[in-house]
């Protein structure tokens, strides 16, 4: 199970750093994602990083997000800068294959970005 922190209000042009605890030995052997659902809209994939971190991101969010991991803490981050108020949304982190399967969602974490 994977855990996503560090959401809250901030303006725009601003920054947040989310963070995804993951529990288990085995996370640091899988491909995490970070993904986003804004009201009415359906979830969509921001980020993801695999075992070698090799990233890719969404085209909205290339140049001002970044993902990295720790895996001596099994934690994810997303670095996010110069948001936007587009960003506004509950940010979730999966383990991707799980995420595929439409299994292993948490609870998420919203980030509000005010204009």
């Amino acid at each position: 199970q994977l855990q996503a922190s560090g959401g809250g209000l901030v303006q725009t042009g601003g920054s947040l750093r989310l963070s995804c605890v993951a529990s288990g030995s085995t996370a640091s052997r899988n491909a995490i994602a970070w993904y986003r659902q804004a009201p009415g809209k359906q979830r969509e994939l921001v980020a993801l990083i695999d075992m070698y971190t090799n990233t890719e991101y969404v085209d909205s969010v290339k140049g001002r997000f970044a993902i990295s991991r720790d895996n001596a803490k099994n934690t994810v981050y997303l670095q996010m800068n110069s948001l936007k108020p587009e960003d506004t949304a509950i940010y979730y982190c999966n383990d991707l294959q799980r995420a595929l399967k439409g299994q292993g969602w948490g609870q998420g974490t919203l980030v509000t970005v005010s204009s």
